[in-house]
C-alpha cells in the first residue's frame, strides 16, 4: 500500500487534517477541553507515591538524549541493511518532528486552566506533547529500519513504548491527553511524508538492489505473542482487584474512553506502517 506516494500522501493529509482538528477541540471547544480535563483527572488519580518513579523513568525515555540516540541508531540500522534513503530519512524526520512540536507549543500557548490542578496547572505551551512526539517518532521509525519479517513485531513494541510513555506522562500530570493526540499526529503526518517522498525517489531514480521481500504470516507471530502478554498482564491486574477496577472505571468514564482512544491511534499508526510500508527500493530499469 505504501510502496508508492500517493497513499502515503493521503494518509498524510489525513493525519494532517486530524491534528488540526484536535488543536481545535483541545483549545476552542469547551466541552471537549472539559473531557480533556476529565480524563486526565482520572489519570492523575492513579498515581501513587511508590509508582512515582517507575513512571518517571518511562517518562524519560523520550527526553532530547535517548531521542537522538535512537535516531541515529535506527539510521544505522538502515545503513547497514543498504537502505540509504531510508537512513538518511530517519535523522530528518527526528528533527522536523522535535522542531515543529516544539514551534507549535510556543505558537499555539495558551493556559487550560482547571480548579482540580490546583496549584499543579499544566503549562500554557502544552500541545502537543513533545515526549509523544517523540515516543511515536521512534517508534514508527524502528518499523521504516526494521526487516520485512520483522516489523509486526516492531510495530507491536513501538506502539507498546508510545503508549507507555504517554499513559505516563498523564498519570504524572504533565499534559492533557489532546496533547498526546496531536503528538502522535506530528510523528505520524512526517513518517507519511517521508514515505511518500522515498517512494517517490524509488520510482524515480530505481537502484540495482531489488524489492525486499513481504511479511509472511508467520511473521506476524512474535507481535500476536507480545500483545497477547500485554493483554494477559492487564488482565492479571484486573483479576486482582475486579471491584475496585470496576468501581474505579464506573466513576471514571471518560478517563476510560479516552484511555482506550489513545491505546487505539497508537496501535492504529504502528500497525498500518507495519502492514503497509515495504522500504525496499524498486528494481533498476532494464537497458
Amino acid at each position: 500500500m505504501l510502496r508508492r506516494p500517493g497513499p502515503p500522501l493521503l494518509l498524510a493529509l489525513a493525519c494532517l487534517a486530524a491534528l488540526a482538528a484536535t488543536g481545535v477541540l483541545a483549545k476552542l471547544v469547551p466541552v471537549t477541553q472539559q473531557g480533556d480535563a476529565r480524563t486526565l483527572n482520572g489519570f492523575v488519580d492513579l498515581n501513587a507515591p511508590g509508582l512515582s518513579p517507575t513512571l518517571n523513568t518511562i517518562a524519560h525515555l523520550a527526553d532530547p538524549a535517548p531521542y537522538a540516540l535512537a535516531g541515529l541508531g535506527l539510521a544505522l540500522v538502515a545503513l547497514l541493511r543498504g537502505r540509504w534513503r531510508v537512513a538518511l530519512l530517519i535523522p530528518v524526520l527526528f528533527v522536523l518532528t522535535g522542531a515543529t512540536t516544539e514551534s507549535l507549543k510556543q505558537l499555539l500557548a495558551s493556559p487550560r486552566v482547571d480548579e482540580w490542578l490546583g496549584h499543579s496547572q499544566i503549562a500554557a505551551a502544552s500541545w502537543p506533547s513533545g515526549h509523544s512526539t517523540a515516543a511515536m517518532t521512534m517508534a514508527l521509525s524502528a518499523v521504516l529500519a526494521a526487516p520485512p519479517r520483522l516489523r509486526p513485531t516492531v510495530a507491536a513494541l513501538g506502539g507498546a513504548f508510545a503508549l507507555a510513555v504517554a499513559y505516563a506522562i498523564l498519570t504524572l500530570g504533565w499534559h492533557f491527553p489532546s496533547d498526546v493526540f496531536g503528538g502522535y499526529l506530528v510523528a505520524a503526518t512526517y513518517v507519511l511524508l517521508g514515505i511518500a517522498a522515498v517512494s517517490a525517489a524509488d520510482l524515480r531514480w530505481p537502484t540495482r538492489r531489488g524489492a525486499e521481500g513481504v511479511t509472511r504470516p508467520v511473521d506476524v507471530v512474535p507481535a500476536l505473542a507480545v500483545a497477547m502478554l500485554a493483554a494477559g498482564a492487564a488482565a492479571g491486574l484486573a483479576l486482582a482487584r475486579p471491584h475496585a477496577l470496576v468501581g474505579y472505571a464506573e466513576t471514571h468514564t471518560t478517563f476510560v474512553a479516552g484511555a482506550i482512544a489513545i491505546a487505539v491511534l497508537a496501535t492504529l499508526l504502528a500497525g498500518v506502517l507495519a502492514a503497509g510500508f515495504r522500504g525496499g527500493h524498486a528494481p533498476a530499469r532494464q537497458s
